[in-house]
């Protein structure tokens, strides 16, 4: 019977060699730590607390006091009161010109102000001014409901300032803001004229109170005299009720602060009233605070060294065994990335090193076979996109539509030289789209256009054709030279053989996430035995047509995947139906595979 093996564990020897060692780093600095800090946190965190809870308080205070101010500049604005007294008597020109002054007059408020969201009156006779012209009321919302509305309404022109909350008042704008608002009235008169709101950028108080240093787990918070959250850090917790806070305390709380315990550690709340009805309140943690830190600075250092010289004595021995393997795989990742993919490392030594080195080999192996794929896939592309250029850059189209271009001209047919040179002209600068493989469906449809155009110009009544595309489609991208050998090989091998005149009918359509083109002939069809090797390709030469309906069908499943290309269903003397499905691609899907759009 053979022995068993032992398991060398990297992670069991690490753990069995540093668990005294952290055992004895953690029982001294505790022990250390209980007997300086003992008398001195409570004094300390009460007073730490309490001047930086003045300190946030007098920033809101001082915040709070500049957006009052604004508003009562706003008031005694002329512009303003000549509004509020006689917006009813002025004629509508009139008033036209004073709404764009006083808009232009918040405006340069707002833009003087970044932690100012917006500014609006709102008349009692549903009239609107705000600091942006282009700026529309919500449609979706009663203004009358509105919390900050009907707070101002009932305080008779004292200024009200809210919890925070998402303002939907601007169509298309939903801002997380505090609000000021006030009521307005005429100079002569205590009736409401209309309401005025200030919308403060909540990031403001939020980067305001986040930046500060309240140790680790210390925090600050706001709330309204409703015991509304103003402010909290962790809002959305709260809100989804996965935190909760002692509110009700805070309220009912007359002396400014109190200490709840929670186990072995207490939570120091300090509180400070504001003049507009907010509650500041600073959470700190007991045990974070300590006064004696120089003491405890030494007392740190003196343990800290005596735990590191017991630590490198550990790891010096235990190092020097766990990273000789590793350091050798290294060696190998090394080759690697200088290209030398035949590399393989011998698994031995412990368990996770023999795992690491098993999966180094199985991810070169298949990186390599990957590279290989992609430089086969490559390959194929650029044949394709080769063929796709020689289709598109036929030499006997070109010369046949020269020779029509030079009997016209002979013949004293200005207008359809103009026609077929203009069409010859659009035809290939829609075909060269900047070199990209992907364009826009307008592009192809329009370089499609201009090909029929030519060929029925060249075979005078021999060839009718009916284009018939979704506007929808048009955005979206496709292959360029998709549709030009599916419509000539419908030309010269369905049409041309066909007594009589044929018709070409092209078709687009937008099926749930696909696109389907059609190309129809009424020529003289196909027995189903030609219609089974079309979408082969032999690379053979005496069918080029056949070749460049096989490379576009190859092309499609090259760039979108087997599940999409050509299908082919054609009778002798009943025309041809070629079927091409592709998937619906927008150019920002586009953008974000390939980096560049069309």
């Amino acid at each position: 019977m053979m022995p068993p093996q032992r398991i060398k564990s990297i992670q069991s020897r690490i753990a069995s060699s540093f668990v005294m060692l952290v055992l004895f780093t953690a029982l001294l600095l505790i022990f250390i730590s209980y007997r300086l800090s003992e008398s001195a946190v409570r004094e300390t965190a009460e007073s730490y607390t309490s001047e930086l809870i003045n300190q946030v308080n007098a920033n809101i205070q001082t915040y709070i006091t500049g957006m009052k101010d604004i508003s009562l500049a706003t008031m005694n604005n002329p512009n303003v009161r000549e509004y509020l007294a006689s917006a009813d008597e002025l004629q509508p020109a009139e008033l036209a010109m004073l709404k764009a002054k006083i808009s232009e007059y918040f405006h340069s408020i707002r833009v003087s102000r970044k932690d100012i969201a917006s500014i609006n009156i709102f008349g009692a006779g549903g009239t609107f001014i705000s600091d942006r012209a282009d700026a529309e009321l919500n449609p979706y919302i009663v203004l009358s409901e509105q919390p900050w509305y009907r707070q101002a309404k009932e305080n008779k022109g004292q200024t009200v300032i809210s919890s925070s909350h998402v303002q939907p008042v601007i169509k298309g704008e939903y801002r997380w803001v505090v609000s000021l608002s006030r009521e307005l009235s005429g100079v002569n008169s205590s009736n409401g004229l209309g309401i005025l709101l200030i919308d403060l950028n909540f990031k403001v108080i939020n980067d305001m109170l986040s930046k500060l240093d309240l140790g680790n787990r210390g925090y600050v918070f706001v709330i309204d005299r409703q015991g509304r959250i103003v402010y909290h850090p962790q809002q959305q917790l709260l809100y989804s009720n996965l935190k909760t806070e002692r509110l009700e305390q805070v309220l009912q709380d007359k002396q400014g602060g109190f200490v709840v315990k929670e186990g072995g550690a207490s939570r120091i709340y300090s509180i400070k009233d504001t003049d507009f009805g907010w509650k500041i309140v600073g959470v700190f943690y007991e045990n974070e605070l300590v006064d004696n830190k120089k003491q405890m600075q030494l007392s740190f250092a003196i343990a800290g060294l005596l735990c590191l010289g017991v630590g490198v004595l550990f790891s010096v021995v235990i190092s020097r065994n766990l990273t000789r393997p590793i350091k050798k795989l290294q060696e190998k990742m090394m080759e690697v990335e200088k290209g030398n993919f035949d590399i393989r490392v011998p698994v031995g030594h412990s368990r996770e090193i023999s795992g690491l080195a098993r999966s180094f080999n199985v991810m070169v192996l298949k990186v390599k076979e990957l590279m290989d794929q992609i430089v086969i896939e490559q390959e194929i592309k650029r044949k394709s996109e080769l063929n796709a250029l020689q289709a598109q850059i036929n030499p006997h189209f070109l010369y046949n539509t020269l020779d029509s271009i030079i009997w016209m001209a002979e013949s004293k047919k200005h207008d359809e030289v103009i026609l077929m040179t203009s069409a010859l002209a659009r035809l290939f600068r829609a075909s060269l789209s900047k070199g990209r493989e992907m364009i826009p469906i307008a592009t192809e449809v329009e370089h499609i256009t201009n090909y029929l155009k030519i060929q029925q110009m060249r075979y005078q009544d021999k060839i009718r054709f009916t284009l018939d595309m979704d506007r929808e489609l048009y955005p979206y991208l496709t292959l360029k030279v998709l549709l030009q050998p599916l419509v000539e090989n419908a030309i010269y091998h369905g049409i041309k053989n066909k007594e009589g005149p044929g018709t070409i009918t092209i078709t687009g359509r937008l099926q749930d996430d696909r696109i389907r083109f059609q190309v129809m002939d009424d020529g003289i069809g196909m027995d189903r035995s030609k219609v089974e090797t079309l979408l082969i390709s032999t690379g053979s030469q005496h069918s080029r047509n056949s070749v460049g309906i096989a490379n576009v069908h190859q092309r499609i499943q090259l760039y979108f995947g087997a599940e999409y290309g050509l299908s082919y269903t054609s009778e002798p003397g009943a025309g041809t139906n070629v079927t091409v499905l592709i998937p619906a691609v927008h150019p920002d899907e586009w953008r974000s595979m390939e980096g560049d759009v069309p």
